[in-house]
Order: C-alpha cells, then structure tokens, then sequence
C-alpha cells in the first residue's frame, strides 16, 4: 500500500474518529457534524452529494450515521475507506456506551443525572431539527418535492404505516413524476441549482414554476 494511501486512510480514520465522541444522540443527531467536517472542513463530498448520501443512508438498514460514514468513506477511497471511516465513527462510540453503561447502572436513580439526561433529550432533538432543515434545503426544490415532503410528513404523523414503505413509495412517485414531466415537455431538475447570489427564492414560491 502506497504511502499516500495510507494518510488517506489515517485521515478518514481521524476524522471520524473526532466525530463520533463529538454528537450524543446518534443517527440523525451526527449529521451536522458529519456534514461540517466533510463538506465544510475536508470538502470530500459536495453539499448536493452529501444530500444523496443521507438519503441512501436513511434508507438503507443500520444506523444513518454509520450509514453515512461508510458511503462517504468508499467514495473517497473506495472499501479501505469505508471500513476506516466506519471503525473512526464506531470505535469511541462503542468505548464511550461500553463505560457509560457500566457507570449508569450504579447512578440512574439519582435526581441529578434524571436532570441532566432531560437536558440532553432536548438537546438531540435541537440536532436533529437542524440536520432536518439543513437537508431539506437542497432536497426540496420544486413544488413536486415539497407536495412529496409535506405528503411524508402527514403520512407518518397520522398513520401505522412503516416508514420502509414510505421511502420506497417516495422512490415510485419520484419514478413517476420525472417520467411524466418529461413526456409533457416540461423542463426536470434533479437537484437544487447552485444560487449565483446572496439569495435565491426556491423554485415553488415562483408562480410558473412546476
């Protein structure tokens, strides 16, 4: 194996090693920091890759964190990669549980530790609301999306349906919504376009658009 191959590698293993005891949580809850050291720090993936990624990796079965790790390390080195990336982001989390739950066993009745584990609670849901709102941004784009989104949300908030299904009815309409603007002409965007300014009004706020 190359030298240069084997920093690669120390760098993936690094970075998410860094990562993992750096979110509480887990899942969802990783995706900010995933999203600021690769794209922002590293700029492995692009924002619209890392949107892919997370979509795969939300579907896909398995923790999307680790998911994500795993995809984001294969592209950027291929298997050695992937297996580096996801034993970084797997490493201390497993160290980190393994101690907590040796020491949570003797101290989960106390008042303050019930406290301060309600504390976190809200914290998790603050990083996950915001790994939400950062990947809606480049996932809804068009009014076919947000209708599609917005259709996701109701479903899951007010039926038993398994969300396995909902993604893979999400995949059909996706199928069939591209297949049908393209038989009738209109114009199919498959992802967000990057915003030449400051600021861009998204495509469904735009009276003609579809």
């Amino acid at each position: 194996m190359a030298k240069a191959q084997v920093k690669q590698l120390w760098e993936i293993f690094w970075t998410f090693l860094k990562i993992g005891p750096a979110t509480f949580g887990g899942g969802y809850a990783m995706i900010p920091v995933i999203e600021k050291e690769v794209v922002g720090a590293r700029q492995w993936v692009t924002p619209n890759e890392m949107t892919d990624v997370l979509s795969i990796a939300g579907s896909a079965p398995g923790g999307i964190g680790v998911n994500a790790s795993a995809f984001i390390g294969y592209k950027i080195a291929g298997i050695p990669g992937a297996a580096a990336a996801v034993f970084g982001i797997t490493l201390p989390t497993f160290m980190i549980a393994f101690i907590l739950s040796l020491i949570f066993v003797q101290i989960e009745h106390n008042p303050k530790i019930a406290a301060a584990l309600e504390g976190i609670h809200a914290a998790i849901v603050g990083l996950i609301i915001i790994a939400a709102f950062k990947m809606g941004k480049s996932a809804v784009f068009d009014k076919t999306t947000l209708i599609l989104m917005i259709g996701a949300v109701v479903v899951l908030l007010t039926t038993g349906i398994h969300p396995l299904i909902v993604i893979l009815f999400g995949l059909f309409i996706g199928i069939v919504c591209v297949s049908a603007k393209e038989k009738l002409g209109l114009q199919v965007k498959l992802e967000k376009e990057e915003a030449s300014s400051a600021f861009v009004y998204p495509d469904y706020f735009i009276a003609d658009g579809i």
